[in-house]
């Protein structure tokens, strides 16, 4: 297993992690990726500029305004609740050691209570 780490500077940032995760295929398979964080996810998504701002600001319109109860700062309950949504893992298939994605499609670390350094692991199996 390896252990990708990837520093954010804003508190809700789309931060694309393409280029690090193909560094770390050869061959064929799949790739497994797990944001090891309640308050972060993992995805894909096309990065035309301003979409981040887009897909942050429709992030931000779906979660209700509540009065939450997490005991340890209520103020990041909508950061969890997103991780959720979002998911904290994806599954990438890798060929000739290139990620197999869509034309616009990027891997993207959602950084939802930043700044930070966040971690993710990478499980890599080869195709037989």
């Amino acid at each position: 297993m390896e252990r990708l780490k990837i520093k954010t500077k804003k508190k809700r940032e789309v931060v694309d992690i393409t280029d690090r995760v193909e560094e770390l295929v050869s061959g064929s398979g799949l790739c497994n990726l797990l944001v090891l964080h309640t308050t972060a996810a993992l995805t894909t998504a096309d990065l035309d500029p301003g979409t981040d701002l887009d897909i942050l600001d429709a992030f931000e319109a779906i979660i209700p305004k509540l009065r939450y109860r997490h005991p340890h700062d209520p103020e990041h309950v909508p950061d969890h609740i997103l991780s959720a949504l979002i998911g904290t893992s994806v599954a990438l298939p890798f060929e000739d050691g290139k990620l197999v994605l869509g034309t616009w499609q990027r891997v993207v670390l959602i950084e939802l209570d930043g700044p930070r350094e966040r971690e993710s692991a990478v499980t890599l199996t080869s195709a037989r």
